[in-house]
């Protein structure tokens, strides 16, 4: 047991062991993030319990419950298009230039330095072509910095990443090596999320690190298109992108332009109407191209990736998006996100078992919960209505078919999502006639 908790702890910080992680074929490959799901749960409790016992701040239940909702919308679409990003790694591997022994040590350090080089050069991609960073966009829009914005991903960035790692392939990098160190890779970047971890010494030189990730997180001037190691930060230093974090000025997270919303549906798409909208309004071909494929903050007549000379040299604190809810909204929000969570388990565990539409019909339950419950943080009009006829849909489902496979769960999530209903109606009647009200008066 302290073993598999040690091994479990250790894959955050890549401090694994080759002989136990190198395996022949996919279907050998652990799904080592899944297996690290409770160790999130873990680390973020405990991340709260010091923050909370160091009296240096609270975490805001909105921006968490987002960060949080992000990764379940992530996880979600995945399921439907799992492997899609490496599409024609192995044609490529069949036609390698090298061979190299899938169990060799050469092998292991190869992919686990290729996957992180890679990275590297993806995550910059996303950051200097707008219409990929559309995409990225969404895991910069947290204000504050905690473990939670770790979770923060985009269903489509993974789109963007088709190319970057396949050269590896050709090098003769076999696909369950490199699948191995895209998780370690994703792991490692877990753990530096996090402000209550100071600068680390030597490990600063070869190492991304809390300090140099802060950096790259922030909308201070300096800190725009820097930083973009995954594990080793030796790549920004070789390219020119490093900026080391600064001791006389407060990094302001989030968005140059920040998005005031909660909702995790609505932020992973925001931005690429703003880049087509963008793109609409340049009069020449070229500049239409520009806008999709320059930098998020090109403007016509300015350098590939912007003129930042408008920008203040000293980026001022800002308030942050906080809409304060009732203590009862709140606790339903939390409530029904955990069954989101729930219905999402269900799926990943039975996905095998449910047909095309079954599992498409779940996800879309999920999608909608998601955006739901940030139209309610949000204050949108529409919230109290879709909530409702969401409550409905469950209802209906449920009656005739087993959710969870535990009866008595089940029982009582009928009976939650049956009060749930009646509260919601009760609300959208209200928002009807609050409606009505104002139309009357308008005339």
């Amino acid at each position: 047991m302290a073993s598999a908790i040690a091994e479990n702890v250790g894959r955050f910080f890549y401090v694994v062991n080759p002989n136990t992680t190198t395996f022949e074929s996919l279907e050998e490959v652990p799904n080592y993030v899944n297996d690290a799901i409770p160790f999130f749960a873990i680390f973020v409790i405990l991340e709260w319990a010091i923050i909370w016992l160091k009296g240096e701040g609270s975490f805001r239940v909105g921006d968490s419950i987002t960060s949080n909702a992000h990764g379940i919308v992530m996880e979600t679409a995945k399921l439907a298009t799992k492997g899609i990003e490496l599409i024609g790694y192995q044609w490529l591997y069949d036609h390698r230039f090298l061979e190299l022994n899938w169990d060799s040590p050469v092998t292991w350090w190869t992919a686990a330095l290729g996957a992180d080089f890679a990275y590297y050069w993806f995550h910059r991609g996303v950051h200097e072509v707008n219409i990929a960073w559309a995409s990225h966009q969404v895991h910069h829009s947290s204000e504050d910095y905690n473990l939670t914005t770790a979770l923060r991903q985009s269903i489509f960035q993974k789109y963007f990443s088709i190319g970057f790692y396949q050269p590896l392939a050709l090098l003769g990098v076999p696909l369950p090596a490199l699948l191995v160190h895209n998780q370690f890779n994703l792991l490692y970047q877990f753990w530096i999320h996090t402000e209550i971890v100071d600068k680390c010494g030597p490990l600063e030189w070869i190492f991304n690190t809390p300090s140099h990730h802060r950096v790259h997180h922030g909308s201070n001037k300096w800190c725009l298109d820097k930083n973009y190691a995954g594990v080793l930060i030796i790549w920004d230093r070789m390219f020119g992108t490093f900026e080391p974090e600064r001791d006389d000025e407060a990094i302001v997270y989030g968005l140059v332009d920040q998005p005031q919303s909660f909702n995790a549906t609505w932020l992973q798409v925001i931005y690429f109407r703003d880049v087509f909208r963008k793109m609409s309004k340049m009069e020449s071909v070229g500049d239409k191209l520009r806008a999709l494929f320059y930098g998020p903050g090109w403007t016509p007549g300015a350098p590939r990736l912007g003129d930042l000379s408008g920008l203040p040299d000293k980026w001022p604190q800002r308030p942050k998006y906080d809409p304060q809810l009732s203590v009862w909204q709140q606790i339903y929000i939390i409530v029904h996100y955990i069954v989101v969570v729930v219905v999402f388990q269900v799926l990943v565990q039975k996905l095998g078992e449910f047909s095309y539409l079954t599992a498409l019909l779940f996800m879309v339950f999920i999608f909608i919960s998601i955006g739901t419950i940030g139209g309610m943080f949000d204050g949108w009009w529409w919230a109290p209505m879709l909530e409702a006829a969401r409550c409905i849909a469950y209802i209906a489902y449920a009656r005739s078919t087993t959710v969870t496979g535990m009866p008595e769960l089940d029982t009582i999530l009928m009976a939650y999502m049956a009060l749930s209903t009646i509260i919601w109606t009760a609300q959208s009647l209200n928002v009807v006639q609050a409606w009505a009200t104002n139309e009357k008066k308008s005339l």
